[in-house]
């Protein structure tokens, strides 16, 4: 049956319809964020009082002039027109994914695997090729902490438990998630911290020891990461200003590197700031590239003063059982039979990526479960895995040089680094030729892996 309208409906059907187009659009919810705040000036109450006409005070960063405020989103651009505000932005997304006591000291004397070979550490059947061990060196990892059964794995005297400790950015903070308790950072569910701590230092494998980059460094945990592996850029750069100001006072001046295998695709004002201000003290910034590919590294790794991390692998992975400790990469290191794994990010306009290290089929303890009680190891793939190679290879250069400057690690590390060819590799696991390099996306290598591989053992040796 048709549907008949009269002159007087079809009016007001129309006057209903001209009337509803005439309605102001749905405005979209003004939610609370977190909004992260550099000032132009130093901090003082009465700037804080101000601030807190507009929201409330998160946290209160003094050392890089910054302030963390949780605020509705309509507040932010009458912040960002505050006379002493240098700049405000939402606070940036950040991630880092994919009890009984160990009875050695410490692994130098463990076996060797495959990515510790692959940059000169080790040498599969005689040990150590190099004389520096970490000792004395205090290697910062700020990730999701560690698990509850991180004393199965590391060595007590090698984790810093008095200095370790958690940070909850303000991001995580507006959706009311509230701060964490310090000694969170030895409860962790996600396991990423403790697997890119196991490069650094080595860990117990059953009845073995597994050796680590810098065995004898001492690791500082800090949690800045959630139990999903994510987290806040807010929450970084907290955990940047502590680690600094453990150096000029606790630490006592002692050599100090940051591990940070996290990521996103922007770099936070208040970040920079915080890694302005580590730099600036002498601390030595590593960070993953990210696991973008050819979209772009991410921050805080593609910020010029952190030194950046690709990853590469080898085409001897899974040639053979348990192959990666019991097979030996030919020294010295070839580069063509290693590949830049397809995950890593590329650098692009304005970004800086500096040298490449192993980051596809690492293996480290990883649970799925804190507290299980099992303990459990896996292999990892990602840039987060290639970062603390180079942290572990700074650690090294640190303990030579107590006095090296973060620009001049890059420097020796780009300089010894093994330049990798560019084009194609076949990776007869994957029976696929990944390439890079021109012709390929992208046009260079310099894009895939910065100077190339670190090469430890010719880091040490350059250093002054």
């Amino acid at each position: 049956m048709g549907l008949h309208l009269s002159r007087t409906g079809l009016f007001f059907c129309v006057l209903a319809l001209l009337l509803a187009l005439a309605q102001p659009a749905t405005a979209a919810p003004d939610r609370t964020i977190s909004i992260n705040v550099l000032l132009k000036t130093p901090v003082t109450s009465t700037i804080l009082a101000d601030l807190g006409t507009h929201g409330r005070i998160f946290d209160v960063m003094y050392e890089i002039k910054a302030v963390v405020l949780l605020a509705k989103s309509s507040e932010l651009p009458v912040i960002q027109a505050l006379p002493y505000v240098e700049s405000a932005g939402t606070d940036a997304e950040r991630e880092g994914k994919p009890i009984d006591t160990v009875s050695v000291t410490d692994f130098t004397t463990g076996l060797n695997t495959w990515d510790l070979d692959a940059i000169n550490v080790t040498d599969f059947g005689v040990g150590r090729v190099t004389g520096y061990d970490g000792s004395g060196v205090y290697v910062a990892v700020l990730d999701t902490g560690l698990l509850d059964s991180w004393r199965s794995y590391f060595p007590q005297e090698r984790i810093a438990a008095q200095y370790a400790t958690s940070f909850q950015g303000g991001g995580a903070a507006a959706m009311n998630l509230g701060g964490e308790s310090p000694n969170k950072w030895e409860h962790d569910q996600n396991s990423h911290g403790t697997h890119v701590t196991s490069t650094i230092l080595g860990y117990q494998f059953g009845a073995s020891r597994i050796n680590g980059v810098a065995p004898m460094a001492t690791v500082i945990p800090v949690k800045v990461l959630n139990q999903n592996g994510s987290g806040w850029s807010s929450a970084i750069a907290h955990g940047l200003i502590y680690v600094t100001n453990l150096k000029l006072g606790p630490l006592g001046g002692a050599p100090l590197v940051v591990n940070m295998s996290l990521g996103g695709s922007s770099l936070d004002p208040v970040e920079q700031a915080a890694i302005d201000y580590a730099v600036g003290h002498g601390v030595i910034v590593v960070a993953s590239a990210g696991n973008r590919g050819n979209n772009g590294m991410g921050y805080p790794g593609a910020y010029a003063p952190v030194i950046s991390v690709a990853a590469t692998g080898w085409l001897g992975e899974w040639s053979a059982a348990s192959w990666w400790r019991t097979l030996n990469v030919p020294d010295p290191s070839d580069p063509s039979q290693f590949y830049i794994a397809p995950f890593s990010s590329r650098a692009r306009t304005g970004q800086d990526l500096d040298v490449a290290a192993p980051g596809s089929w690492v293996v480290g303890p990883y649970q799925l479960n804190s507290g299980t009680g099992r303990l459990s190891y896996y292999y990892l793939g990602g840039t987060s895995m290639s970062s603390p190679h180079v942290a572990g290879t700074v650690a090294l250069m640190l303990q030579k040089n107590p006095g090296l400057t973060a620009s001049a690690a890059e420097g020796i590390l780009e300089s010894s680094a093994i330049p990798m060819d560019s084009g194609c590799r076949y990776h007869p696991a994957d029976m696929v030729n990944y390439c890079w390099g021109p012709g390929f996306d992208p046009p260079t290598s310099l894009e895939a892996d910065g100077s190339g591989m670190v090469d430890a053992l010719g880091a040490t040796s350059l250093t002054p």
